[in-house]
């Protein structure tokens, strides 16, 4: 369910505006986008796992605040993430 260090150092590597940055809004949502989608495929055998579910919620949620934070500072860079990403809006 949760991503692989990998996978996590790739999306750093790809969505990193310098050298070293961890910790930017568009590094957070790409990391929170794939473990949105490993949690989607999940539910999609294990309809019952309701306390998973509750953790997607937020998950969601968090993603939602930090494009809307995104959005806020820079037009251009939420359209740029939202389309590197792939999530409808």
């Amino acid at each position: 369910m949760s991503i692989t260090n990998e996978r996590k150092q790739t999306l750093i590597k790809e969505f990193a505006l310098k050298d070293g940055d961890t910790g930017s809004p568009e590094v957070q949502i790409a990391i929170l986008t794939e473990r949105i989608s490993n949690l989607t495929e999940h539910f999609k055998s294990h309809k019952k796992d309701n306390h998973s579910r509750r953790g997607l919620l937020k998950m969601v949620s968090q993603r939602r605040r930090l494009l809307d934070y995104v959005r806020a500072k820079d037009e251009a860079r939420y359209k740029g993430v939202i389309q590197r990403l792939g999530i409808r809006r």
